[in-house]
């Protein structure tokens, strides 16, 4: 499972916001915090706005902040709000032509482990995961290329047969 970058960037956008609450941010400020396209962060602030999340002022002087409390931005809610496709297989989606979906197990597994995953986020606020000010402004030493994912090795499992 991925969450598109769409989602990403949204999540990023609230934390950024949450993280200077005292006042309006900006589309421009928090595209060359983060290195990412203003164009897109225009269309993610657009959702969030749409969506409840955020509150744009517009204008000269104008920027967004949050529109709710940080205990109140669901982190699930915001997955599903700027997620356009949970098709995690073919057969979730229109066009399907997998000869085997009357008969599949397959999906009954997946929508199961997609309930799980977006439950997880259900679980969590914005406030959940708490960033200042300072945190934004420099690296705080090498930038880890990547942080997961973390999932346990399945000890049960039976290995593949080799030939």
């Amino acid at each position: 499972m991925r969450l598109t970058a769409f989602s990403d960037y949204a999540l990023r956008v609230l934390m950024y916001a949450r993280a200077n609450d005292d006042r309006l941010v900006t589309i421009e400020e928090t595209s060359r915090t983060y290195g990412i396209s203003r164009a897109h962060l225009m269309k993610v602030v657009n959702i969030l706005t749409r969506s409840g999340y955020i509150k744009a002022v517009r204008g000269r002087s104008g920027g967004f902040t949050l529109a709710i409390a940080a205990e109140n931005i669901n982190l699930g809610a915001v997955v599903r709000a700027t997620e356009s496709d949970f098709a995690l297989v073919e057969c979730f989606a229109a066009g399907n032509k997998c000869v085997i979906t009357s008969l599949c197990g397959l999906p009954n597994v997946l929508n199961e482990a997609l309930r799980a995953f977006v439950g997880v986020l259900d679980s969590y606020t914005l406030a959940d995961i708490p960033l200042a000010k300072h945190d934004f402004s420099v690296p705080h030493g090498p930038v880890q290329s990547r942080r997961g994912p973390e999932l346990p090795v399945n000890h049960d499992a039976q290995p593949a047969p080799t030939t």
